[in-house]
């Protein structure tokens, strides 16, 4: 099988991206034939690519791409987790799809309106720049209708005093798209963003440990990539700086869905991110989210900062995604791949 390989900058890991139709549809046989692919990368020296994304054309007439994700979890034998997305592997995806001619050429004010299958997801890729193999975005995930921001708040309050193996920590449980523990640095012993940049196994270890006891309270599987888990502390006027547990280690950056839900957890009055980003004393700036690896902005409209008050939509601009290449996969078994279609011959 054909199949493509893009990376956005600030992922952890690049993405494979593969034609949704030559794919099963059902859990257990997709993690079977994505078996195959996975051990074909790790003998062919990929195996650092944990993120995969079926693609295809989409049959709703309001979006130009269907798109679900798959987060490989390495380990023996490796495993798949279904659940949640990546934005940053919405925007390989989008790259990927112009190559094969699914969509038009990329050019700026360019917008590719995709929809995840994952969790039904609506995202609008703007492109910014376009030059050679690489290709600026503004990613805008929308929601329609608006959202009330006490339906983003899974545990039903904006902070939990979430038990977990070496005590208890107050924590802010926030989905939007993907679910994400926000906790405050001071809370993990750590009080200025150049402490939490350095710190080491200690702290990944025990916020490991908060991420797999608020997934048992989600129901999700101990071992599985979600709910997310991001430290923050603050980082001057509008700014917050963030670390971020990704699989099987720290995030170089933060996730592109990460800072959606922190830029929307930061406008919920209550929240962790709401108070250390000064609360109520800035409105409507956008908010600057310092990482060890970089910057990057996230901008939320919301109608106030009361539960009822609601989200329409948050933006992050300037995220840069490279082509890499495309790779033969000749590993997966016949029989759980679906007959050419058209668009893989494309």
């Amino acid at each position: 099988m054909l199949a493509h390989i893009a990376h956005a900058h600030g992922s952890p890991s690049s993405t494979l991206v593969l034609p949704a139709e030559r794919l099963p549809t059902s859990e257990e046989a997709l993690a079977g034939a994505l078996s195959d692919g996975v051990a074909w990368l790790a003998e062919h020296g990929l195996a650092a690519v944990t993120k995969i994304a079926l693609v295809s054309v989409s049959e709703h007439p309001l979006f130009d791409l269907d798109y679900r994700f798959v987060q490989v979890i390495p380990g023996d034998p490796v495993r798949f987790d279904f659940r949640g997305s990546c934005g940053h592997s919405v925007l390989s995806s989008v790259v990927v799809a112009s190559r094969l001619g699914w969509i038009g050429r990329l050019a700026p004010e360019h917008r590719v309106r995709v929809r995840v299958l994952n969790n039904d997801e609506h995202v609008v890729c703007e492109v910014d720049e376009c030059v050679r193999d690489r290709t600026t975005f503004t990613a805008h995930f929308l929601n329609h209708p608006a959202v009330p921001l006490g339906h983003l708040l899974p545990f039903g309050e904006t902070t939990t005093d979430l038990p977990f193996d070496d005590g208890t920590i107050r924590v802010s449980a926030v989905s939007a798209g993907n679910p994400y523990l926000f906790l405050s640095g001071h809370d993990l012993g750590v009080d200025t963003p150049e402490e939490l940049f350095a710190a080491g196994q200690p702290l990944f270890r025990t916020m490991s440990a908060i991420r797999r006891s608020a997934a048992r309270q989600y129901g999700y599987p101990v071992d599985g990539a979600f709910p997310k888990v991001a430290a923050v502390l603050p980082d001057g006027e509008n700014g917050l700086a963030a670390r971020a547990v990704s699989v099987p280690s720290w995030h170089p950056t933060l996730a592109l869905t990460g800072a959606v839900c922190l830029g929307a957890a930061r406008r919920i009055r209550g929240t962790i991110p709401f108070q250390l980003a000064g609360g109520e004393t800035r409105r409507t700036a956008s908010l600057r989210i310092r990482t060890a690896g970089g910057c990057t902005t996230s901008d939320a409209a919301v109608s106030g900062h009361d539960r009822d008050s609601e989200l329409s939509w948050v933006s992050v601009p300037e995220k840069a995604v490279s082509f890499t290449g495309a790779v033969t996969i000749d590993s997966f078994d016949p029989h759980a791949l679906k007959e050419d279609s058209c668009l893989l011959s494309t």
